[in-house]
């Protein structure tokens, strides 16, 4: 009884999930159709650039440690819950797991962009270089007229 239970749950949650899977192109990059988050690590942006426009927001730290509740708590702050928007990493392995979090088990819109930053740089995307200085948005005077030119999310 416990596993039918169980198993009609979770046939459940996967009608209402919101996880859609689309290759990576440069056409939909530079559409700006919806946000795109970057969830690779500082390293990983400096070693091959970042998107334009793109927030940067590690799920993973460099040791592949993480913290699901810090990541919500930051997601939250760029994102509405009925918001879709898209991940990103290098190759989309890190966001095909992310994608089934946040989509399946959350209840975010989000659409994982297939073959990662690795396959949008072989096609041709030219990337923003990830500066070596690190900018916070506490590091910044923001105000009505200015921007915040990294999207980047406070630590």
């Amino acid at each position: 009884m416990k596993k039918t239970v169980f198993g009609l749950l979770f046939f459940a949650t996967l009608l209402v999930a919101e996880v859609t899977n689309l290759p990576v192109t440069i056409d939909f990059v530079k559409s700006n159709k919806m946000k795109i988050i970057d969830i690779r690590t500082k390293s990983e942006w400096r070693e091959m650039g970042i998107i334009k426009n793109a927030y940067l927001l590690t799920f993973f730290d460099e040791e592949s440690h993480y913290n699901v509740k810090d990541f919500i708590n930051k997601l939250n702050k760029i994102v509405k819950k009925n918001e879709q928007f898209a991940i990103i990493c290098n190759t989309s392995s890190r966001t095909k797991l992310i994608s089934n979090l946040l989509g399946n088990r959350l209840d975010y819109h989000v659409v994982n962009l297939i073959g990662g930053m690795d396959k949008l740089v072989k096609d041709g995307y030219i990337v923003t270089i990830y500066p070596r200085e690190e900018f916070t948005i506490e590091s910044m005077e923001l105000n009505s007229t200015t921007q915040n030119p990294l999207n980047v999310i406070p630590k």
